[in-house]
C-alpha cells in the first residue's frame, strides 16, 4: 500500500469518526431540546390554563369578567390538548361551563367542572414526569454513545500518534544509515524494507546503486593497483631522483635514485615528516629550503662529481594542493658536453683570432697607396675583406667572452668609474656606423651623475652593443636616444630606438644564448651579444631589461650600483 494511501485512509477514517461524533452530539442535543420544549409548551401551559380557570371559577359568582377569563383559558386549552383522556375532560368542562352560564347558582356544576380540571392537571402532571424520564434516558443514552465514540477517537488518535511517525521515520533512518555507509565507501551496505510503498521502491533503488558502486569499486581497485605498480616501476627505473610528499610534507615515496643520493631507505622514512628528516640529512635539508628549488646542485655520486637540477612540482586537484613532487634531474652528461663544447669554442676562437688578424692586416696593407695603386673593383674587394674580418673578429671575441662566462674564468676589474666616461667610450665606438646611416643620436644625460662600481671596459662594451643594435634596427636618417640617470641608489643606462620593435612573445627569450628574433634572422649576428651583455652586467651586481612595442621601437637598459 502506498504511503499516500495509508495517510489518506487514516486521516479519512478519523474524519468520518469525528463527523459521526459531531452529528450524534447535535442530534442528542436537539432531542433533549425538543423534549424540554414539549414539556413547556404542551403540559406546563395546560397546567397554567387549568389553574386560571379554577381561580376564575372560584371568583365568578355572577361576575361576567371572570366568565370571560374562564372562556379565554378554556379556548386556549381546547387548542393545547396533547395527552390521552385530556380531550374528554376538556369537553366535559366545556359542557358544564355552558350549563353553568345558564344556572350560575348551581354549585354542583362548579364541583363537576373543578373535578374535570383537576383531572386534566393530573394527566399533564403525569405526562411531565413521563417526558422528564424520557429526557433523562435520552441524555443517558447520548452520554453513553458519546463516551464510546470519544474513547474510540482517543484510541485511534493514540494509535496514529504512536505508529504513524514510525511508519515514516524507520525507513528514513535506514536510508540515512545506508547513505552514510556509501559516503564512507562501504558499498556492501544494503537496505531491507518489506514495504510495498515509496520507501520500499527507494530501498530497492538504493540497493541497485550500492551494488553497481560495489562492482565499480572492485573493478577499479584492481586497475588502480595495476597502474600503481606500473607507475612505481617506471619511477624506480628513471635516472632522475624523485621524492613524493603529501600536502603536510610527509614523505610518500623515494625512488631508487633518490634513495641512493640521499642515503636513506625509502621504506624506513615513508610516512615521516620531511623537515624532521632534513635535520640530520644535508641533501634533504637543501631540498626542503625554498632557495633549493629550481637550481643546480653538485653532488658526489657514482664516484664522481655529478650535477642535478632540482625542480619542485605542486600536485593539485581541483585547484587544491594535495602534494608535492621533487625531481632531481641528472644533468651531468649535459655539463660534460657543455664543458667540452666550451673548451672547443675557446680553443677554436683563440686559434682563429690570429689568422683573422693577419688577414685584416693584409687587407689594410693592400689599401696602402705606398705599396701600389688599386682600381675601384679591387678597392671594393679589399673593403669586403676588411668588413668580413671585422665581423669574424667580433664573433670570435664574443665566443671567447662566452667561454669565459661559462667556465667562470671571467675577470672583472670593478672600481669607481665615471658614467660619462662609459657613455663617451660607447659613443666613440659606434660613431662611424651612426654617420654611415645618418642616424641622429640624442643624449639625455642627467648632470652630476655619481660614480658607479663597474668594470669600465666590459660596461662600455655592453652599452656599445645596445647602441650597435639600435643603429642596426633603425631606418637611414632615423633617431636613437641614449639616457642615463640616477634612480634609487643605482644609475640606469637606456638606449631607445624607433624601429620595428619586438613582439611581446619574443621578449622573454631575448637574452637567451644564440636566440635571434625570427624577424631579424636576415641581419648579421651570432645571437650571443645580448647574452654576454646580460652576464657582464649581472656579474657586476646590475640588472638588464628590455621594453618593446611593435611599430614603436625598443628600449634596452641596465643599471649598476652607484658609489656612496
Amino acid at each position: 500500500m502506498r504511503i499516500k494511501t495509508k495517510l489518506s485512509l487514516g486521516t479519512g477514517f478519523l474524519f468520518i469518526v469525528i463527523l459521526i461524533f459531531g452529528i450524534l452530539s447535535m442530534a442528542s442535543i436537539n432531542r433533549l431540546k425538543n423534549d424540554a420544549g414539549m414539556i413547556l409548551q404542551n403540559n406546563y401551559e395546560t397546567l397554567v390554563y387549568c389553574n386560571s380557570m379554577i381561580d376564575a371559577l372560584d371568583k365568578m359568582n355572577g361576575d361576567t369578567s371572570y366568565q370571560r377569563v374562564f372562556e379565554e383559558n378554556l379556548f386556549k386549552q381546547q387548542k393545547n390538548i396533547t395527552e390521552p383522556g385530556e380531550n374528554e375532560a376538556t369537553q366535559q368542562v366545556s359542557r358544564n361551563f355552558a350549563l353553568l352560564k345558564q344556572a350560575p347558582a348551581n354549585d354542583s356544576l362548579k364541583v363537576s367542572i373543578r373535578q374535570a380540571l383537576h383531572q386534566i392537571n393530573f394527566y399533564n402532571h403525569t405526562a411531565i414526569f413521563r417526558k422528564n424520564d424520557n429526557a433523562a434516558r435520552t441524555a443517558e443514552m447520548a452520554n453513553t454513545w458519546l463516551m464510546v465514540i470519544f474513547s474510540l477517537l482517543i484510541l485511534i488518535t493514540f494509535t496514529l500518534v504512536v505508529n504513524l511517525p514510525g511508519v515514516i521515520s524507520r525507513p528514513v533512518i535506514s536510508l540515512t544509515d545506508g547513505i552514510r555507509s556509501i559516503v564512507n565507501k562501504d558499498y556492501s551496505k544494503r537496505i531491507h524494507l518489506k514495504q510495498n510503498d515509496e520507501f520500499g521502491e527507494l530501498a530497492i533503488a538504493f540497493n541497485i546503486m550500492a551494488e553497481k558502486l560495489d562492482d565499480y569499486e572492485h573493478s577499479n581497485l584492481a586497475r588502480i593497483k595495476f597502474e600503481k605498480s606500473r607507475i612505481e616501476t617506471i619511477i624506480n627505473v628513471m635516472n632522475d631522483g624523485i621524492v613524493g610528499l603529501d600536502e603536510k610534507r610527509n614523505i610518500l615515496f623515494l625512488n631508487a635514485v633518490a634513495q641512493k643520493l640521499i642515503g636513506l631507505n625509502g621504506e624506513d622514512i615513508a610516512g615521516k615528516y620531511a623537515p624532521d628528516i632534513a635535520l640530520t640529512n644535508d641533501l634533504m635539508r637543501t631540498l626542503m629550503q625554498d632557495d633549493g628549488k629550481q637550481q643546480e646542485l653538485k653532488i658526489y655520486a657514482d664516484n664522481k662529481e655529478s650535477y642535478f637540477h632540482v625542480e619542485s612540482l605542486a600536485v593539485r586537484n581541483s585547484g587544491k594542493m594535495i602534494g608535492e613532487v621533487i625531481v632531481l634531474r641528472n644533468i651531468t652528461p649535459f655539463h660534460e658536453l657543455n664543458e667540452a663544447k666550451t673548451n672547443f669554442i675557446a680553443t677554436v676562437s683563440h686559434e682563429l683570432k690570429t689568422p683573422i688578424s693577419s688577414i685584416k692586416i693584409g687587407a689594410q696593407l693592400l689599401s696602402d697607396q705606398r705599396l701600389g695603386g688599386v682600381n675601384d673593383e679591387q678597392k671594393e674587394l679589399v673593403k669586403g675583406i676588411n668588413e668580413d674580418a671585422d665581423r669574424l673578429l667580433k664573433i670570435t671575441g664574443e665566443l671567447l667572452n662566452m667561454s669565459q662566462l661559462e667556465t667562470g674564468h671571467i675577470q672583472l676589474k670593478a672600481e669607481p668609474v665615471s658614467c660619462l666616461d662609459i657613455v663617451e667610450e660607447a659613443i666613440h665606438s659606434v660613431q662611424f656606423i651612426i654617420q654611415q646611416k645618418n642616424i641622429r643620436l640624442g643624449k639625455e644625460i642627467s648632470p652630476n651623475l655619481p660614480l658607479v662600481i663597474a668594470d669600465k671596459d666590459k660596461t662600455s662594451w655592453v652599452l656599445t652593443n645596445f647602441l650597435t643594435n639600435a643603429v642596426k634596427h633603425s631606418q637611414n636618417g632615423g633617431e636613437i636616444v641614449l639616457e642615463a640617470e640616477s634612480v634609487d641608489g643605482r644609475v640606469q643606462f637606456r638606449v631607445k630606438d624607433f624601429g620595428k620593435g619586438i613582439e611581446e612573445k619574443f621578449l622573454p627569450r631575448i637574452f637567451d644564448r644564440y636566440y635571434r628574433v625570427p624577424e631579424h634572422l636576415t641581419s648579421a649576428g651570432s645571437g650571443l651579444g645580448l647574452t654576454i651583455a646580460k652576464e657582464f652586467i649581472e656579474a657586476q651586481g646590475g640588472r638588464v631589461w628590455v621594453k618593446s612595442m611593435p611599430g614603436a621601437g625598443s628600449t634596452f637598459g641596465f643599471d649598476l650600483p652607484q658609489t656612496g
